[in-house]
């Protein structure tokens, strides 16, 4: 499940679509969070990924159950904590994993024993920070620049068992190299094996490419498609709350939550 491609085989019978629009970031602050619910008012977005231990992260949470925002957990390994009230031995751990995934890019793909106890603490803070807030542990996980897919986080089987987990982005044939590509569908496959996942992911930017916008929705009629955002970016901002969305679904309507149909859903 890497690339358009590749995910469609010819003689499949075709199937039931979902475009679902998610943001990313609830909680981080107010100015996001606030951001984020006018688009969930305008019905532009069908979910939120949302932070804890961020400053915002205890309004937001209550204004997700008084609107009844579909809310997911967004796994922080790398921005600093901005709730002034976290644990300073939280803060500390996290720091160290901020230092070592930030220090080069492939630090995400290789295992570093040394930080096991580090990344089991700050995961495992986050999931019951998320309970506390919402009154259950998180039913769909992703990360903050996806570093939930990093290796230490998979191969210490971190992500709760069954939760819906997001994928790596999917690319066009070309877009990225064979290593690149081989690398993201090996992660997808043992995403697979242990949760639910979509079958693509795509980012909303870049807004000018009228083209991938289309195909994007076109893939969504018989596809689920997830379509992850950030509205406190003000031209991301600007499409889902202006004329730009209608524009662009036309029929294909999106998703009024991220429920997955049936069929996808029993499919661990």
């Amino acid at each position: 499940m890497d690339s358009i491609e590749e995910h469609s085989a010819e003689g499949e019978a075709p199937k039931s679509g979902l475009l679902i629009v998610n943001a990313d970031d609830w909680g981080r602050d107010k100015e996001t969070t606030d951001r984020m619910l006018e688009c969930l008012l305008h019905r532009t977005v069908s979910s939120v990924s949302a932070m804890v231990f961020m400053s915002d992260s205890e309004r937001s949470a209550q204004l997700a159950r008084e609107h009844g925002v579909d809310a997911g957990l967004h796994l922080n390994f790398s921005l600093p904590f901005s709730l002034p009230q976290c644990p300073a031995n939280l803060r500390e751990h996290q720091r160290k994993l901020a230092s070592y995934l930030t220090r080069h890019p492939l630090a995400r793909v290789i295992f570093h024993p040394g930080l096991v106890n580090a990344f089991d603490y700050v995961a495992k803070a986050q999931l019951e920070e998320f309970g506390r807030l919402f009154g259950s542990f998180p039913k769909r996980v992703d990360g903050h620049h996806h570093l939930h897919l990093c290796a230490n986080v998979l191969f210490g089987g971190l992500l709760p068992k069954g939760a819906l987990v997001r994928r790596n982005f999917s690319f066009q044939p070309g877009e990225k190299s064979s290593v690149n590509r081989l690398y993201r569908r090996a992660v997808d496959s043992r995403l697979a094996r242990r949760h639910r996942i979509v079958d693509f992911l795509f980012t909303l930017t870049p807004l000018e490419s009228r083209e991938r916008l289309e195909r994007i929705r076109l893939l969504a009629r018989t596809q689920i498609v997830e379509v992850e955002t950030h509205p406190v970016n003000p031209d991301e901002y600007k499409f889902l709350t202006g004329n730009g969305v209608s524009r662009w679904i036309g029929s294909t309507p999106i998703a009024s939550s991220f429920q997955l149909p049936i069929s996808q859903r029993n499919a661990a």
